[in-house]
């Protein structure tokens, strides 16, 4: 899997601009040819990448991709699973 630096940076971008995304609109509009891998890539990151379901007016339930801020308990596990100074809490 390989995804190319500028297609990252320009959905990092679109994300923190407030922008949610399907997984086909992410490989229509930036290119990305396995976006689960992308989203996955992001988390690895750093990046806290939420996936909401939204179902439509038809009953038709998809996942929406966006930018959120992780949750204190979110913050509070990685912590503990990583300690301090993987976190960059320490010198």
């Amino acid at each position: 899997m390989s995804h190319s630096k500028t297609q990252k940076a320009k959905l990092v971008r679109s994300f923190k601009n407030g922008s949610e995304y399907t997984a086909s609109q992410i490989a229509s509009r930036f290119g990305v040819a396995n976006p689960t891998a992308m989203i996955n890539f992001l988390r690895r990151d750093g990046y806290a990448i939420y996936a909401n379901e939204v179902t439509n007016s038809l009953g038709q339930t998809y996942t929406k991709y966006r930018l959120g801020r992780p949750t204190r308990h979110m913050v509070a596990a990685g912590f503990a699973l990583l300690g301090a100074s993987a976190a960059g809490l320490t010198h």
